[in-house]
């Protein structure tokens, strides 16, 4: 027998030691940590780095001795790492086998809408706000429950194609019978609405299930209102766990779609003390909402310049004073959001990566996994 063959028997039987002793120690316990993604095991002692030849047991011993209990340590906490990557978080890779076409099959039923629709992708990234501002991104907004459907509520106004998400979702169960959540498809239809748009490519995680409970009144709640104030603004998007700067970059979600003279109608008709507006822009505003009570609820007005190209066009103008909403003026002249407002005015692709990760934190904040919640059968309805 070689050395090598002599090393290699030797360091395998100091192994089957280490796990005996190992597995004769009490079981710890851990809190819940968060998961590592990129957990891997190494063998330093396989090798000698300064010839590139393995080491005899002799040579490691000693330090394999001294090295126990911090070997002991690391096994030891690694075991709760790998349960909450499996159990208790969500995955980037979580339909690669359930249901691998998944994001290819939603990509194709969207295009053909956004091509039909242009105002489509403002529609489906407001759908997924309104989602997951009240009970976290659940699909609680798609139930058709009697007496409580978050629909009833009136910030939920004009909110569209929520049918679209169960279509794709007959489709999906075709092919993956219940695998596929609800709430999942939501976050990903927003997620592509702003890639289409001309926005950044934004990479989700999933395996979100869906809630079977849903609450107008939570929505009345939880939904900002056009009227919402700095502070409140702050406070909101905050508990999501966003800073400043992602909460600032958040509303760059104005940047698509349109106004509803419904929601602008108070600061042209009832102007609060510090709202100001471009007197142009003011203009256009009366001029197509000419009344303090909307004769039609279909008015609407663009939120900016660019309404079907997700960009920063919207900092630009609330810069200059043309803000649709009372918050998009106000962010721009409050000094803690001012100087981010700024930031994204002069410079997209910065605007994108902090809109990528505030997207990140609100589309992953308070969801449900596991057990917590199902994987429904028909977006509108219970199981």
């Amino acid at each position: 027998m070689g050395p090598v063959d002599k090393a290699r028997k030797e360091k395998d039987f100091a192994t089957l030691e280490l796990a005996n002793s190992i597995t004769s120690l009490p079981t710890p316990t851990f809190r819940e940590s968060k998961p590592n993604h990129s957990l891997t095991n190494t063998n330093k002692f396989a090798t000698n780095p300064a010839t590139n030849t393995p080491r005899t047991l002799s040579s490691c011993k000693g330090k394999m001795e001294r090295s126990f209990p911090l070997i002991l340590f690391l096994f030891v906490m690694s075991m709760p790492l790998s349960f909450g990557i499996k159990q208790n978080q969500l995955h980037y890779n979580y339909y690669t086998f359930s249901c691998p076409n998944l994001e290819s099959v939603i990509k194709s039923e969207l295009l053909s809408l956004f091509l039909r629709d242009a105002t489509a992708p403002a529609a489906f990234l407001r759908l997924m706000f309104h989602d997951c501002q009240v009970q976290g991104c659940d699909a609680s907004i798609l139930l058709d429950s009697n007496g409580s459907s978050e629909m009833i509520s009136s910030r939920n106004f004009a909110i569209r194609y929520r049918e679209i998400i169960s279509h794709i979702k007959s489709i999906l169960e075709e092919e993956c019978p219940g695998k596929v959540s609800c709430a999942d498809i939501i976050v990903l239809a927003a997620k592509e609405a702003v890639s289409f748009s001309g926005g950044p490519l934004i990479q989700i995680p999933l395996g979100r299930k869906d809630s079977k409970t849903c609450s107008f009144k939570e929505a009345d709640a939880k939904l900002p209102s056009p009227t919402i104030t700095v502070d409140e603004f702050i406070s909101i998007f905050m508990s999501k766990g966003m800073s400043i700067e992602e909460s600032v970059s958040i509303l760059g979600a104005h940047t698509l779609g349109v106004g509803h003279c419904l929601n602008i109608v108070g600061r042209l008709y009832d102007q609060r003390i510090g709202d100001e507006m471009d007197l142009n822009f003011e203009a256009s505003l009366r001029l197509a909402c000419p009344t303090e009570i909307p004769l039609t609820n279909l008015t609407f007005v663009p939120n900016d310049m660019t309404p079907i190209i997700f960009d920063n066009h919207y900092y630009r103008d609330i810069i200059m004073g043309r803000g649709l909403f009372g918050i998009d003026s106000n962010i721009s002249r409050d000094p803690r959001t001012a100087p981010f407002v700024m930031r994204f005015a002069l410079d997209q692709n910065y605007f994108f990566e902090a809109f990528s990760s505030a997207f990140l934190k609100l589309s992953t904040t308070n969801v449900l996994t596991n057990e917590q919640g199902d994987v429904r059968r028909q977006c509108n309805q219970l199981n």
